[in-house]
């Protein structure tokens, strides 16, 4: 492996270790990052992981509620999550799948979790913050199938499903976003390094969901299933797998450097805008899209 000598290997900024917590109407799920790291990960605001094999865990699912100034990404693996909304909208998210909902001006619905044959589901949740500009668009939904999703060979071997951005010369479907993000699923096999050019000024971070890897030049730095590891600012990030295969989610992305006001689904930048939405909810005036 030889890196241009005008470059810099992201180092490791921290480890995250991902914990318990219900969401819902009784959902299990791993949060990775949330509320209590904000600002660290702009622009983004939460990442869960809901994986199961516990029906009780998951059939709960997340009955109506809103959602203002973000846009939430939902990547399955396992299992089917249904939805429906305020708009009429509602189908089936599928493993492999993707549906990228920009929540805008406001959006009111419901993902309700069905696992596979066996009973296991698996999936993960990702906000990220919508800038001033843009809180009060009107909603809409990107919904991206399985097929639309490349595999691209990566040198030395394993695999990256590629969501948004672009690996060796080869583009995510989902685009024209303004954060300018980078989300793919990387899968490596035993003793292989993945080595990717990042914007050195982007937010980047990768979520492990199986395997444990060993991420450079801090060549003891480890980091096992459930752990987010969060970089610091440079221009390439090199992980290398052990023993035995590594899958993680890589994740990156434009910070906006804005303030954040956080009211549960509701992220808008001053408190008086929370109040608004939250008057807004109470007197049904929230919904300004009907259509």
């Amino acid at each position: 492996m030889t890196l241009r000598r005008d470059r810099r290997i992201r180092r490791i900024a921290k480890i995250f270790k991902s914990h318990p917590t219900i969401e819902g109407a009784g959902v299990h799920l791993k949060r990775a990052f949330g509320y209590s790291e904000v600002p660290l990960f702009d622009p983004f605001l939460m990442l869960d992981d809901f994986h199961s094999s516990n029906p009780d865990h998951y059939l709960p699912g997340f009955p109506w509620h809103p959602h203002r100034g973000i846009e939430t990404i939902t990547y399955m693996l396992d299992g089917v999550v249904e939805h429906g909304d305020s708009l009429g909208n509602k189908g089936f998210i599928k493993p492999g799948e993707v549906q990228w909902m920009t929540a805008g001006s406001g959006i009111i619905h419901q993902e309700m979790p069905v696992g596979d044959p066996q009973g296991k589901m698996g999936g993960f949740q990702l906000w990220a913050n919508l800038p001033a500009k843009d809180k009060m668009m009107d909603p809409r939904y990107r919904e991206v199938k399985n097929t639309d999703i490349l595999e691209v060979q990566l040198a030395g071997g394993g695999v990256a499903r590629v969501i948004a951005g672009e690996v060796n010369g080869t583009r995510g479907p989902v685009r024209d976003i303004v954060i300018d993000p980078a989300i793919m699923d990387v899968r490596l096999p035993a003793h292989t390094i993945f080595n990717h050019s990042t914007i050195r000024t982007h937010t980047v971070f990768c979520y492990i969901y199986d395997g444990y890897g060993k991420f450079l030049p801090e060549g003891t730095a480890l980091a096992r299933n459930g752990d987010l590891v969060l970089f610091e600012e440079g221009d390439d990030v090199v992980i290398s797998s052990m023993d035995d295969p590594l899958k993680f989610l890589f994740i990156s992305g434009k910070p906006l450097h804005e303030p954040v006001a956080w009211y549960g689904p509701i992220v808008m930048n001053t408190q008086a805008e929370l109040d608004i939405a939250r008057q807004e909810l109470q007197n049904n005036t929230f919904i300004k899209f009907k259509g």
